[in-house]
């Protein structure tokens, strides 16, 4: 770490004074000014962060030339160690987690030591929530029908909107399904409640208290963080920086805070200390934003625009960066969701550099300002703050450049979705729509039909081209989608002040989205304004809201006026789903941003220009960019007013927690330093990773692996979906016949990833997946096979007599003879997402080597984590050409002082072959010689 004496970049160090305090930091650039000044700011992060934690062991002086030098990099992209500042993880992935840790202090024990020095070494974060509640009590509406024979009936239906305005049977319904949850997991939740207590840097936010991902994360995010050595009485300071195992992490990475999105082994190991290993792209791309959005662009058309354009250029392995003077224009909302998609596209990492936006909107938001000051102050000496100054030298693969002039509001429809029409092309398009021949663009009116008109009041005139629906809906739960709900609002507002309506022929609805819009238009005091224009909330995130005919659509008296005139109307719509044939009266609909559709509402009419002609129907000199709200007064109200108070909101349900988390019981961490496990618990179980740890290793330096047989035969891409135990349990799986025998009858099997902190139910279902081809069975043709039998996919060969059964079956049959054994298996073995148990779950089942044609990387790191050997053929070599069939005993002995890297494998036939071991660094050398992972983190902290 950055406090060692003997550090091997100390006299890179630097003191930065501010109000008084001195603070430590690496300065970087000292290394080689002229490389430094050509690195983007997502390599300097890096470059920081391996110089402070360089110990020559698990990061060496090759590692930050690695960064320096990064343009060499022949390959797509390379390992680099990395050690985060801070590890945030969420309910099913950190349970596992945290209960490792807190068998970790049981081994400790019982070798002789203090348990309680078994501590996470970076500070962790563990977010509970309801995120997979189900839905065992819901809402009912009781609603009055009327029969054919004109009888009042009373209808009782399910409510789809949890805060629809009609009486409502169950109207607890989410408090009671939560409750029912909370009861479902209460042994989770006492251990986790538990060990936040016991363990010093490891904090807990109870469920109910989380808003949404980027205000979770932004509420998390340190921005900057400071390290004290009590013992030198120094501060160090560094830049904050994330691992997270909830694929939103990378939401981070706009406002200038580096995220990865790793999974549960991976964060594991970082809490425990210990580097993980990320992909260093040999290409990192520029992007720079020039030009100024149109007025009425929003946040949903700048994304969707700058992704489409990023598609065209492709991100498959590559950094990217952006930069520009018109980063202005960009709102952290907006950043945090580019970068979060970006990773979705394809590329390792989207970087917004840390610049003076980012520094206004956290000093907006609620920050010290004497926080915002030494930040500031920090980033400046560090020469990670991103200025027009900075960024001349920068050195990019390639710089693309996007002209956010071309970032034109636009609608889709009137029949598809997928058929767009810029703003200033709908008045245009929708009256070539109108004779043009019957299609998706075309209605086929007569020319004598045209100038159809139905007067409705002295100034409201029915019309083609009139909007008759103006529907506000969307189930989208995001801080994007929340500002332009609030642009919506403030433009209710301004058209409220100026005297507009919406015409009494516009059926209005309004379905916020989420709990967080609701937030933001309460707090900025618009949804006022919006319900005096006659949106009033109808709904609570369904689309459902505006599906059903009878009940929503067209008045009813502007019903009878279109069918008769054949008028071809006008629904606009801000969702998600298809247009067509969304109300059979409304026979052109169409999708746009939640701002246009009440733009349109106010205007009456699509052939109103919206750019180019006055709107209302007593203004004639009002224009709509005249009530439009601009960018930056809707960025302050959001920062200012709303996300202010939703992070004190957060602070505050955390201090207070809530009452089912506030009731729980634990044992006294006083009387109980080490969790007492409960014996009967089929959710919660200590797991037997320590179980026959000593405390001091005799580090034999040969790995032998002797008479090992062949548990499966696989081929290529075999996923960690294929591996990890996932979905619901079968009730003829090994697991049902365990969770029988505990007594849990077929309907509270639940789910694999409920039970995730049991171990005997997780090693039941490593390789159980359906897909699995396992090439020692024989596929059965016939569809008439017992029910009782294992199936192809589930079953492997116990070879001693040659049978088939479930493959947890057969490794159980090998334990018994104390038989190791091995997988064999093709190309890019182990490849898809982390999954928690892609590692742990071989490892029980008695593996110890996977031989294959090539590894995904970050399972390969995964596999040495659990002290499994990945041996992969030499150029050429495969099973076919080895001619291996997979009944072979195989023999492997591995030299770890090997400069080759060679494994000797030797088969029971005779023959012999050598493979290579996949052990690339010293970090993983010691990994192996240790028994993985846990075995030396537990040394580590006794020794």
């Amino acid at each position: 770490m950055c406090f060692e004496k003997d550090h091997p970049y100390k006299s890179i160090r630097r003191c930065i004074k501010h109000n008084n305090q001195e603070h430590i930091y690496y300065d970087v650039s000292r290394l080689d000014p002229q490389l430094f000044s050509q690195l983007p700011y997502c390599l300097r992060v890096l470059l920081e962060s391996t110089v402070r934690h360089c110990n020559n062991i698990s990061i060496e002086n090759k590692h930050v030339q690695q960064i320096l030098n990064w343009q060499t990099n022949a390959m797509p992209s390379s390992e680099l160690p990395f050690l985060p500042g801070q590890v945030i993880m969420h309910d099913f992935s950190g349970l596992p987690a945290i209960i490792d840790l807190t068998a970790m202090r049981d081994a400790a024990a019982s070798l002789g030591a203090n348990p309680n020095l078994i501590q996470p070494r970076i500070p962790t974060t563990l977010l509970l929530d309801y995120y997979n509640i189900e839905a065992d009590v819901a809402r009912k509406i009781v609603r009055k029908t009327t029969d054919t024979n004109h009888a009042t009936n009373l209808e009782c239906g399910y409510e789809l909107c949890p805060f629809h305005q009609e009486k409502t049977i169950c109207a607890d319904a989410i408090e009671r399904n939560q409750q029912l949850e909370f009861e479902r997991n209460i042994e989770k939740l006492q251990i986790l409640k538990w060990s936040a207590i016991a363990f010093d840097r490891l904090s807990i936010v109870p469920p109910g208290i989380s808003v949404c991902q980027q205000i979770n994360l932004e509420y998390l995010s340190k921005l900057l963080i400071t390290e004290k050595n009590k013992r030198e009485q120094i501060t160090f300071v560094f830049p904050d920086t994330i691992i997270g195992t909830d694929p939103h992490t990378t939401l981070s990475n706009g406002f200038g805070v580096l995220s990865y999105n790793m999974g549960t082994i991976e964060a594991e190991t970082a809490m425990f200390g210990q580097p993980i290993n990320i992909r260093l792209a040999s290409v990192v791309i520029g992007c720079r934003l020039v030009g100024q959005p149109h007025f009425m662009s929003t946040s949903t058309d700048l994304i969707s625009a700058l992704m489409k354009y990023l598609r065209l250029i492709g991100l498959d392995n590559k950094y990217i960066e952006f930069f520009g003077s018109s980063l202005k224009y960009v709102t952290i909302a907006d950043r945090s969701s580019i970068a979060h998609l970006c990773v979705g596209q394809g590329a390792l990492l989207a970087y917004f550099p840390l610049d003076d936006l980012c520094l206004k909107h956290f000093s907006r938001t609620g920050r010290d300002p004497s926080f915002i000051d030494r930040l500031r102050d920090y980033l400046i000496a560090a020469k990670l703050f991103s200025d027009d100054v900075q960024h001349q030298n920068i050195v990019y693969t390639d710089v693309y450049e996007f002209d956010l002039c071309t970032v034109t509001p636009s609608c889709s429809g009137p029949k598809r979705a997928q058929d767009k029409v810029s703003l200033n092309s709908m008045k245009s398009d929708f009256q070539e729509c109108l004779t043009a021949p019957p299609g998706f663009k075309g209605y086929n009116l007569p020319a004598d039909q045209l100038d159809c008109s139905i007067s409705i009041s002295p100034d409201e005139t029915l019309k083609h081209g009139s909007v008759t629906l103006a529907a506000i809906t969307s189930s989208a739960n995001g801080i994007s989608h929340a500002t332009s709900l609030l642009t919506t609002g403030l433009l209710a507002k301004n058209a409220l002040d100026s005297g507009l309506r919406i015409p009494s022929f516009t059926q209005t609805y309004l379905s916020p989205g989420s709990g967080v819009v609701t937030t933001y238009l309460r707090e900025s005091g618009t949804l006022k304004s919006l319900e005096k224009l006659g949106l009033h909330v109808t709904g609570y995130g369904c689309n459902e809201c505006i599906q059903n005919e009878e009940t929503n659509g067209l008045k009813p008296d502007i019903k009878q006026f279109v069918n008769e005139n054949n008028l071809i109307t006008i629904g606009m719509i801000s969702g998600t789903r298809q247009t067509q044939q969304r109300h059979s009266l409304i026979k052109a609909n169409y999708v746009t941003s939640p701002p246009l559709v009440l733009a349109y509402a106010l205007a009456g009419n699509v052939l109103t220009d919206l750019e180019q002609e006055t709107i209302g129907v007593d203004n004639k000199n009002l224009f709509l960019k005249d009530i439009w709200p601009s960018r930056q007064i809707v960025e302050e109200i959001e920062d200012e007013i709303i996300i202010k108070k939703l992070l004190n909101q957060i602070h505050e349900n955390i201090q207070t927690g809530n009452p089912q988390w506030n009731s729980i019981r634990i044992p006294s961490i006083h009387l109980y330093p080490q969790y007492p496990w409960a014996e009967y618990s089929t959710y919660i179980k200590r797991p037997p990773f320590f179980d026959t740890i000593a405390k001091h290793n005799p580090l034999s330096k040969t790995i032998c692996i002797d008479n090992a047989r062949v548990l499966l035969y696989l081929g290529d891409d075999v996923s960690t979906d294929h591996i990890s135990p996932a979905g619901s349990i079968s009730r003829t799986c090994p697991t049902a016949k365990y969770l029988s025998q505990k007594g849990i009858t077929p309907r509270d099997y639940n789910s694999y990833g409920s039970r995730r902190g049991n171990d005997a139910v997780m090693v039941r279902g490593t390789f159980n997946h359906h897909r699995l081809n396992n090439k020692l069975v024989t596929k059965r043709a016939s569809p008439l096979v017992p029910s009782s039998s294992p199936s192809p996919a589930t079953a492997t060969l116990y070879l001693s007599t040659n049978t088939e059964m479930d493959i947890f079956d057969a490794s159980e049959h090998y334990r018994t003879t104390k038989t190791p054994l091995i997988v064999l298996a093709g190309k890019n073995y182990g490849c898809g997402p982390t999954r928690d148990w892609v590692a742990k779950g071989p490892w029980m089942l008695g593996i110890r080597a996977i031989l294959a044609e090539s590894f995904e990387p970050q399972h390969r790191s995964n596999l040495i984590g659990m002290s499994i050997l990945p041996l992969q053929f030499k150029d050429g070599d495969t099973c076919a050409s080895l001619n291996l069939t997979g009944r072979e005993i195989y023999s492997i002995e591995y030299n770890t002082d090997d400069n080759k890297n060679l494994a000797n494998v030797k088969l029971d036939n005779g023959k012999t072959f050598s493979m290579i071991a996949r052990i690339d660094t010293e970090i993983e050398r010691l990994y192996m010689l240790h028994g993985g992972l846990l075995p030396y983190v537990l040394r580590q902290a006794l020794n």
